[in-house]
């Protein structure tokens, strides 16, 4: 089969492996139809690497079951399905409590086995979840990078009529603007530095848009909430600039989520940092998307409001290539040649999004 493997910095390969097969009796073989890429797959490219060269990667995905193990139960051939891409050890301290995202000894697609930009993938049972009849593969490879943003506003209390603002308005912050009019918010506030993604913000829910290129955004968001700010933020750039703005945002005794994954050191003003002890502030991390029972509501939500159009993923969609030219596409990305929120790779007979 065919399948993309990442080397090392700026090396990822359309390589020919061998078609993966059932070694445990919970094994699932998908084939693959559609992926997403991922924010962190262009970094990995343009930065960091692999964990283990010559893998593949990728971890958004929607594909069809072809064969399942004898202990897999509930699924058969013909399946439509997805899979969560994290590997928890179930032992640990963490695990044993339930809180599987801080497992600590946590395996993901893409990084420790191999992942979704090839034909076949072959996951545990446990990992997989049906998909409706009615929803389309694109749509479904989308039901990761929702539920890391499901994941994470379970972190936050959202009342109906909070004010909630997003910063950074790639896939997450766009699916994050969204999600938060889901939780009950009565405005929501993005925040980029694109006019077009904050088109795109404006288009799919958000209320007020922020260019922070702009020298006078900070008054005209400090005017609008009358200087008290908002209820919520989720800073979801993992950018350090966004990551020190972020606290200058949130009213006294509000919350901050951390979606953002920085690749690089964070130094914060003086004054944005006294915003965390003297506003009284709630700064909370949130990794991944898994919760108990294993993988977690998070998922289960993700696919009925994907499935039913409440969450609209057609706007993030920029662009769709064939597996074979993903080589060629990555430089690009990386280096933000052209305007993208979400590309996704078709890689089965059956990616339409009809």
């Amino acid at each position: 089969m065919k399948a993309l493997n990442l080397y090392s910095i700026k090396d990822v390969r359309y390589e020919e492996v061998e078609k993966p097969s059932l070694v445990n009796n919970d094994d699932v073989l998908i084939k693959v139809q559609v992926a997403g890429i991922c924010g962190s797959d262009i970094s990995r490219f343009g930065k960091l690497g692999s964990y283990n060269p010559g893998l593949t990667w990728g971890h958004e995905f929607s594909g069809v079951v072809e064969q399942v193990g004898p202990a897999a139960s509930g699924l058969k051939s013909g399946d439509h399905v997805t899979a969560c891409n994290c590997f928890p050890c179930f032992v640990c301290r963490y695990c044993q409590q339930g809180h599987y995202a801080r497992c600590a000894d946590l395996k993901v697609l893409g990084g420790h086995k191999n992942g979704a930009f090839a034909e076949y993938i072959l996951v545990p049972a446990r990992n997989v979840l049906k998909l409706p009849d009615s929803m389309d593969f694109a749509t479904a490879s989308f039901i990761e990078p929702s539920s890391v943003v499901v994941h994470g506003l379970r972190q936050v209390d959202i009342k109906a009529g909070s004010r909630v603002a997003v910063v950074g308005c790639g896939t997450i912050g766009l699916l994050a603007v969204q999600w938060a009019k889901v939780c009950g918010a009565g405005e929501v506030l993005a925040f980029d530095t694109d006019e077009q993604k904050l088109d795109i913000a404006k288009r799919t829910g958000a209320s007020h848009v922020f260019s922070v290129l702009d020298e006078g955004y900070l008054p005209r968001f400090q005017t609008l909430t009358e200087y008290l700010g908002v209820d919520v933020v989720i800073e979801s750039s993992g950018n350090a600039g966004g990551i020190a703005s972020a606290l200058l945002l949130a009213a006294k005794g509000g919350s901050v989520v951390l979606l953002g994954i920085p690749y690089g050191d964070v130094s914060f003003p003086r004054l944005n940092f006294e915003k965390i002890v003297r506003n009284e502030l709630k700064v909370l991390g949130s990794w991944n998307s898994i919760s108990a029972p294993f993988p977690g509501q998070e998922w289960k939500t993700s696919i009925q409001y994907l499935n039913s159009g409440t969450i609209n993923i057609k706007p993030l969609i920029s662009r769709r290539v064939a597996l074979k030219d993903v080589p060629a596409v990555f430089p690009g990305l990386y280096n933000r040649q052209d305007f993208f929120v979400k590309v996704l790779i078709d890689i089965g007979s059956c990616t339409g999004t009809e």
